[in-house]
């Protein structure tokens, strides 16, 4: 059986809202393991965000922890947990967030200034993922001259550029058609076979089904079903 790359223990997110206590997120347990792809379904408010944001270390819980590698990201202090999202996660967000003034070249090198990669390979490298995924001939091109579809791309491009463990990706498709929403979650699923563990959110139970191996359905903060789906695992 492949390794567990990342564990929740009874996470909890809780936010005081004046004498109101909003339970976010309320005791969740999951293991993500090598190679794995799991989506998180649920609709708007159901803590599939919040949950994100605690294992990407963006976020502190209120209550349990998050181990990855067997290691709790809770015995990080804010320089190992910026080291760890910047060597072993990779980021992928509805809106893109892709600088505008910067070309599809520069906004994917630009996760490598935070590795320690010396200046004179990152160009090098990023041009090297973009062509991987298709956009070699796009490299030169700003974020507003690209279709939705290649600006996920581009996103995509930089998530993978530091050759992480762990991809986060919260609501991918939710910008897009229906046919680069597909080609999207396809092309993660194909990264799974890679050895990457994919952790996505969407509120897409229909195309989290074509592809995931795994789908929890998160509801006011807490796991309300868990479905497997081996028929999308294919054999290593």
């Amino acid at each position: 059986m492949s390794e567990v790359r990342l564990s929740c223990f009874d996470l909890s997110r809780h936010y005081e809202r004046g004498p109101q206590t909003v339970r976010a997120l309320d005791g969740v347990s999951l293991e993500l393991r090598e190679g794995e792809f799991l989506a998180l379904v649920g609709s708007s408010g159901s803590g599939k965000s919040t949950l994100l944001n605690l294992v990407a270390g963006l976020d502190r819980p209120s209550k349990g922890d998050v181990e990855v590698k067997g290691r709790s990201l809770s015995d990080l202090n804010q320089r190992d947990l910026a080291n760890y999202r910047a060597r072993h996660t990779g980021m992928i967000f509805q809106s893109f967030n892709l600088i505008g003034h910067y070309s599809a070249l520069e906004n994917v090198a630009l996760a490598l200034a935070f590795t320690g990669t010396p200046h004179t390979q990152r160009a090098e490298q990023a041009r090297a993922q973009l062509s991987e995924l298709g956009l070699s001939d796009r490299v030169d091109h700003r974020p507003a001259d690209l279709s939705g579809g290649e600006q996920q791309r581009v996103a995509i491009a930089r998530a993978l550029v530091t050759d992480p463990d762990l991809l986060f990706a919260d609501e991918p498709t939710g910008n897009l058609d229906q046919d680069n929403s597909q080609q999207i979650v396809e092309l993660l699923a194909g990264l799974c076979g890679k050895g990457r563990s994919v952790l996505m959110t969407t509120h897409d139970l229909e195309l989290a089904g074509r592809y995931a191996h795994r789908i929890l359905r998160l509801n006011y903060g807490r796991i309300e079903d868990e479905r497997e789906l081996p028929q999308n695992r294919r054999e290593s």
